[in-house]
């Protein structure tokens, strides 16, 4: 299938984030994000991955230990909308979000506005000057068009005098492909 929305934010991603830095990654799932944050963040790093479902947070923990990188990250069993309790404001290098529900899990259980929104809100506070930040909006099928409606209207109002958003579609692809967003803080 060429190009994707996981291949174009891990590119973006590893563009900006390097050792030292504090990441984050909002919607651990079964831990992909998470554990290319902790390679590229690096021994003197750190990551804070979240997820609600303890079933991700069993699954991102077991990947980041045998890569070898417990160490530097905190899985913590959370919603994304809290993550403002555990990041000091103007501290993170990159935030990463996948909207939508975790892949092979249960169909029921996806992100949804109402919390969405406010974790973008605090994530946008946490970023450093500088920082970054990754959304892939998932949406469709199951969990249906109201939050990736939500998130686009949502991001159009983001203050400009601040940060750069840039969605992208993929024009060329059927049903309802990913939305890649990808957002900068001014330094």
């Amino acid at each position: 299938m060429g190009i994707n929305t996981v291949a174009l934010a891990h590119h973006f991603i590893r563009q900006y984030v390097r050792p030292g830095d504090l990441c984050i990654d909002a919607t651990a799932g079964r831990g992909r994000d998470t554990e290319l944050l902790c390679a590229l963040a690096g021994g003197t790093g750190r990551v804070l991955a979240f997820d609600v479902q303890e079933d991700a947070v069993r699954q991102t923990r077991a990947r980041v230990e045998a890569a070898g990188y417990g160490a530097r990250c905190r899985v913590i069993h959370d919603s994304h909308s809290e993550m403002g309790r555990y990041a000091a404001e103007g501290s993170v290098r990159c935030i990463v979000f996948n909207f939508g529900y975790l892949p092979g899990g249960d169909h029921r259980v996806f992100t949804r506005a109402e919390t969405s929104i406010p974790a973008i809100e605090t994530g946008l506070r946490l970023l450093a000057p500088g920082g970054v930040m990754s959304l892939s909006i998932y949406y469709g099928g199951d969990t249906g068009y109201e939050e990736r409606d939500a998130l686009l209207r949502f991001l159009a109002t983001v203050d400009d005098k601040g940060y750069t958003v840039l969605t992208g579609a993929f024009a060329n692809r059927p049903n309802d492909p990913p939305i890649p967003v990808f957002i900068w803080k001014d330094t």
